[in-house]
């Protein structure tokens, strides 16, 4: 009668090794799930930020319209302010003229 020289490999785990196998198991396990939560809390956050870089970008823009309102005011009050002049220059003219003649 021959005896088999190998164990079956299923059979040849002993008690301690299938107990470390399970362990090693779990801690893999534990191991993935804290990634995962990580991997969750990271992508959280990228979120966040992006929400916030949005906002500013909305803020950003408002500002930009207020600027070029500004500007189209202060390019309208410079052709309202350059007229003022004129009118100034030339009723000064005039009255210069009524003046010189007026004396003479």
């Amino acid at each position: 009668m021959q005896t088999p020289s190998k164990k079956p490999e299923s059979a040849s785990m002993t008690h301690e090794e299938e107990e470390e196998m399970l362990h090693d198991i779990s801690k893999l396990q534990d191991q993935v799930q804290q990634m995962s939560l990580s991997q969750k809390l990271t992508e959280a956050k990228i979120n966040g930020v992006e929400s916030k870089i949005n906002g500013m970008e909305s803020k950003i823009k408002g500002m930009e319209a207020k600027i070029n309102g500004m500007e189209a005011k202060m390019d309208y009050f410079k052709i309202d302010l350059k007229t003022g002049m004129e009118y100034l220059k030339t009723d000064l003219k005039k009255d210069l003229t009524k003046g010189s003649k007026g004396n003479s």
